[in-house]
């Protein structure tokens, strides 16, 4: 059997990383052409990164996050409330695995939903299935999924997402309905989902802010215990733009 017909069948068994590799080794000169077993290495290597990386290119694109942000693009300083040491505990993402939620306050424009942005692509880059959501917009989503019976299906869908970042919390006012739809979504993902909230309003006046006892305890008991806080802050980072 040729380079040819090898490169061939290894491209219908959809190995085209691997392919593309074989066929650039098959045309060095023999004495440079690596060993059997370096060249199953690194064949099975490249396809590999390959595939890792098309994975995340479509885990970047499912997840619609509102910047192409990365955590090692991110502004450190006490100013801003901001320590490299409290990213680099979340950088290998166990928090995802343990289910656990990230509350991001601060001012209009200090760099709330680019700090959930960048967050949300390091879980991307790590193999994690990630969804961007405008709180608002989403809200206004759920309200109509119950009115055409569709609320369900949703519930089932966001319930397999391992992380979901809910933008711009607290600026519109939450409806009974929404109020407890937005419980039955964090109530599927409790102990079993991580999920990032972006803020102006500071924690402690969320439970105002949502304006039920009732249901404003069961949400709070879902998000804030052993969730990781970072309260920014500075002047607007679009101001200095």
């Amino acid at each position: 059997m040729n380079t040819t017909q090898t490169t061939q069948q290894l491209h219908e068994l959809k190995l085209h990383a691997m392919a593309s590799l074989y066929e650039a080794i098959a045309q060095l000169p023999v004495h440079q052409q690596p060993q059997a077993h370096e060249l199953i290495a690194q064949l099975a290597q490249s396809e590999l990164l390959d595939r890792n990386d098309r994975k995340t290119k479509l885990l970047l694109k499912f997840s619609r996050l509102r910047y192409d942000a990365q955590l090692e693009n991110l502004q450190y300083s006490k100013a801003r409330n901001l320590s490299k040491e409290s990213i680099l505990q979340l950088v290998d993402c166990n928090w995802i695995k343990r289910a656990e939620n990230i509350l991001i306050t601060g001012a209009t424009g200090c760099g709330k939903s680019y700090l959930a942005c960048a967050i949300g692509q390091q879980a991307c880059q790590l193999g994690f299935k990630v969804l961007y959501l405008n709180l608002n917009r989403f809200l206004e989503k759920v309200a109509l999924a119950r009115l055409d019976g569709t609320f369900n299906n949703l519930l089932n869908t966001l319930e397999k997402i391992h992380l979901i970042i809910f933008d711009d919390f607290g600026l519109a006012p939450l409806t009974q309905d929404v109020k407890l739809a937005f419980l039955q979504i964090l109530e599927d993902r409790y102990a079993r989902k991580a999920t990032i909230f972006a803020s102006q309003i500071p924690v402690e006046n969320w439970y105002e802010y949502i304006n039920e006892p009732t249901i404003a305890d069961a949400i709070l008991d879902r998000i804030v215990p052993k969730a990781h806080r970072f309260d920014l802050k500075g002047d607007s980072l679009r101001n200095k733009k």
